[in-house]
């Protein structure tokens, strides 16, 4: 998989690169702003770019804006960001900006390597990877939250399925069997009034764009 880097720290770049590295992936740029990165994903079109979204010059969504962009004019090249804090306006523009191929996960995800590689590899190919605390925000950000309608063990299997867990990986994380959690499921979307689908993360965007109303 080839990917380029966006990290304005250089040791956090450094680090990342190393990381990446020994994991297998090839990093054919490692870059410090927005417009580095633009530039880099035009001459190399890689698999995947991994971006923080603060960037310079501001420090403010210089990282997402560029995101954006690369959704845009090359839609081909997946995406995921990475953020020091939960920012729900630009994980909901990110999410809303495609359907397929993304990512957004705080940084201290990094830390947690298998799983961080693991989210690099489902959004690579197509998939969805969110990090739970950003789920947990756009979960509870309605005060009518539809997700009363759901019973306890429902709202688990859909904090889950946000998260990008396919039904496999829900049955490994509650320890269940196959048939409970695809009544589970089942259940949600009816509840929800969402249609299900095969695949995991247009499901998982369905339940956002829901949940955002």
């Amino acid at each position: 998989m080839r990917i380029v880097l966006a990290e304005d720290s250089v040791l956090l770049r450094a680090g990342l690169t190393k990381l990446l590295t020994d994991a297998g992936f090839e990093v054919v740029a490692a870059v410090g702003d927005g417009p580095a990165l633009l530039d880099a994903v035009a001459e190399h079109e890689p698999d995947l770019a991994v971006i923080d979204v603060r960037m310079p010059p501001t420090h403010t969504d210089e990282g997402i804006q560029a995101a954006l962009v690369i959704r845009r004019v090359h839609p081909r090249v997946a995406v995921l960001v990475l953020s020091q804090y939960v920012e729900e306006r630009y994980a909901t523009d990110l999410l809303n900006s495609s359907t397929d191929a993304v990512g957004y996960l705080l940084k201290d995800r990094v830390a947690h390597v298998d799983d961080f590689l693991d989210a690099l590899r489902r959004v690579a190919a197509g998939g969805t990877a969110l990090d739970p605390e950003v789920v947990a925000q756009l979960l509870i950000r309605r005060r009518d939250d539809p997700r009363d309608r759901l019973t306890p063990r429902e709202q688990e299997v859909l904090r889950l399925m946000a998260e990008g867990r396919s039904n496999a990986g829900i049955v490994d994380a509650l320890r269940v069997s196959h048939s409970a959690v695809e009544k589970y499921v089942s259940s949600i979307f009816a509840k929800l009034d969402l249609q299900p689908t095969d695949t995991g993360h247009r499901r998982v965007l369905a339940v956002l764009k829901f949940l955002d109303g």
